[in-house]
């Protein structure tokens, strides 16, 4: 660890928030405004609907921050090469950066209206909650990110008071694969997990136990999908539905064989493909109704 790490750095700042996936949420928000809700380019690019995608990556960044502010112990074993905390930023500059941005977002989501505010607020409470309680139990912390994931698409449809079956397709898809992502992580982190006294459940159980509940969520999901969505579809959705469940048996053949932390860490990978490919198939989907 650092002596005495800058105050601050660009590139730690980059690092700490995860830029990549701010990009990927900010792309994701847009998208649904304009293939799931059919919105204007105009009512897009407007200045209260950049306000709400700025707010929301705000409140993800924040959680990003705070949540490398308690894990910087479990960091430097699970993944040391990528600490920021401690080596490319103090401490004290990251809780700063946590408070900043959430204040700035809250500002905005008061000024957007008091339903974006509150749920504002309640996103950054839940990130604040999951980074100081709910990561280090089983399964509560999963939970939380795959339905905060999912709020960042439906916050648009509350935002243009629009709801679409399509809007709770995408929302739910976003849910499952972030939940099984957070899963698969447990795995991949579950050595620097265990020694700092986190109940995850790889932890708990063992990876093969949760090999076997992530097997059983994805079916339990195909299962959904078909019996909610199937009655709805065009032959074009059916086929997207296909893909779907294609992409899980091959994740599902992965994980199987998945033995090693580099073999997770590449499952995550895929889940997190499998996530931009989803918000790329909006584009297809926004000429047809579910």
């Amino acid at each position: 660890m650092t002596i005495n790490p800058p105050l601050f750095t660009v590139r730690g700042f980059l690092k700490l928030t995860r830029t990549g996936n701010l990009v990927i949420m900010t792309l994701t928000q847009i998208m649904t405004a304009l293939f799931l809700l059919n919105k204007s380019i105009e009512e897009i690019f407007s200045l209260r609907f950049l306000v709400l995608v700025v707010s929301t990556g705000f409140i993800a960044a924040a959680g990003y921050v705070i949540n490398d502010y308690y894990d910087v112990k479990i960091d430097y074993i699970n993944k040391p090469d990528r600490v920021v905390v401690g080596r490319l930023m103090k401490r004290r500059t990251a809780m700063f950066l946590h408070i900043f941005l959430t204040g700035c977002a809250l500002l905005m989501g008061v000024w957007l209206s008091w339903s974006i505010f509150f749920i504002h607020l309640a996103t950054s409470f839940f990130l604040w909650l999951y980074s100081n309680t709910f990561k280090r139990l089983p399964f509560w912390g999963n939970l939380t990110v795959g339905i905060l994931t999912g709020l960042c698409v439906f916050v648009v449809g509350i935002f243009f008071d629009a709801y679409p079956w399509s809007l709770y397709v995408y929302s739910g898809f976003a849910f499952f694969f972030t939940l099984i992502r957070e899963i698969i992580k447990d795995i991949e982190d579950r050595f620097g997990d265990e020694r700092f006294g986190c109940r995850t459940l790889p932890v708990l159980w063992g990876v093969r136990k949760t090999k076997i509940f992530i097997l059983l969520l994805m079916v339990a999901f195909s299962a959904t999908l078909v019996i909610v969505n199937m009655p709805l579809m065009s032959y074009q959705k059916q086929f997207y539905l296909f893909i779907i469940i294609v992409l899980e048996i091959i994740l599902s053949v992965f994980l199987y064989r998945a033995d090693k932390t580099k073999h997770f860490h590449q499952l995550s990978v895929f889940c997190k493909g499998i996530i931009v490919a989803g918000v790329i198939s909006m584009v297809f989907n926004s000429s047809m109704e579910w």
